[in-house]
């Protein structure tokens, strides 16, 4: 049987993005009760301790023949309840990592939200006029740790990984454990080095069925994807805690509406192929669902400069 939103996902597009936004308080609760058919985010945001013991073997989620062994270390760090537990907020902001962010303005648009998600450990200060500088869940996928901490193999790049945790402020650090292997050992660096320096960050690993669970909805409704961005899991957890979601930073093309080149991240000069069916995510199908969620009042998607209070 198809989900009761359905409808919602075939409709036309409209043209205008940003005008007249008003949030639809009803399509708000049928998606979250929809959703909450194939997923609770409250549960599957982290395994938590009772989940497993030192030693238990996982098998990876997209890499089912390899196994990973649950250390100690890990073990220590696993939260006791989820981060989630009886969370509620009214507005929420998930922040996507685009260029389409810089020159917007947004920073303070984005940290009076009452709770904000950020995706893969992305760098603030130097960017928070555009991007703001609250962090209430953020996300890190263990490839940033090779890609943009040099795998934390000299102190130089730990001390510079240390100092960004430390900008967390005691909020969620949300780390894909147990996704494919290869991973591990930055994953055991990082809890080393949390639990060494006594860093404030609270850790959380998602469930072993999130990812399918989350492909699941969006295939019921339609929305063909191999594998769900992190953004569009981020916007998959959040309806079952916030009651208005703002997405920012997502725009996966590589020029803006006036014709203006766009970066695939507003900080770092990485090239994309937004088209391409080589990599695992559909990142132009994703948003013509979300901008189509936004016609409807579900989200409101920013993807213009933000105007000054």
């Amino acid at each position: 049987m198809a989900n009761s939103s359905e409808k919602v996902f075939h409709n036309n597009l409209p043209a205008c993005l940003q005008e007249g936004w008003k949030v639809n308080a009803t399509l708000v609760g049928l998606i979250r009760k929809d959703i909450l058919r194939f997923l609770d985010a409250e549960r599957d945001v982290s395994v938590i301790k009772s989940n497993f013991k030192p030693g238990d073997t996982i098998h990876y989620v997209l890499d089912r023949r390899r196994t990973l062994n649950v250390s100690h270390t890990l073990h220590s760090l696993l939260p006791e309840v989820s981060p989630l537990k009886n969370k509620r907020f009214k507005t929420c902001a998930v922040v996507g990592n685009s260029g389409v962010l810089l020159k917007s303005g947004c920073g303070k648009e984005i940290d009076v939200h009452d709770f904000v998600i950020r995706c893969n450990l992305a760098p603030l200060a130097e960017f928070a006029e555009d991007v703001g500088l609250r962090s209430d869940f953020t996300t890190m996928n263990p490839s940033v740790i090779q890609r943009v901490y040099g795998g934390l193999l000299n102190e130089t790049t730990r001390e510079r990984f240390v100092q960004r945790l430390r900008l967390l402020n005691d909020s969620v650090l949300w780390i894909p454990a147990f996704m494919v292997k290869g991973g591990e050992k930055h994953v055991e660096g990082v809890n080393e080095l949390i639990l060494k320096k006594k860093l404030p960050v609270r850790m959380a690993y998602p469930s072993l069925r999130l990812v399918h669970a989350v492909r699941g909805y969006w295939l019921t409704n339609k929305v063909n994807i191999k594998r769900p961005s992190t953004g569009l899991l981020m916007y998959t957890m959040a309806t079952r805690f916030c009651d208005e979601i703002h997405l920012y930073g997502f725009w996966p093309f590589p020029k803006d509406n006036s014709g203006n080149p766009v970066k695939y991240h507003y900080y770092d000069m990485l090239k994309y192929r937004y088209f391409s069916n080589a990599g695992p995510h559909r990142m132009p199908l994703e948003f013509k669902t979300l901008k189509m969620l936004h016609s409807k009042g579900a989200l409101k998607l920013t993807t213009t400069k933000c105007r000054p209070d």
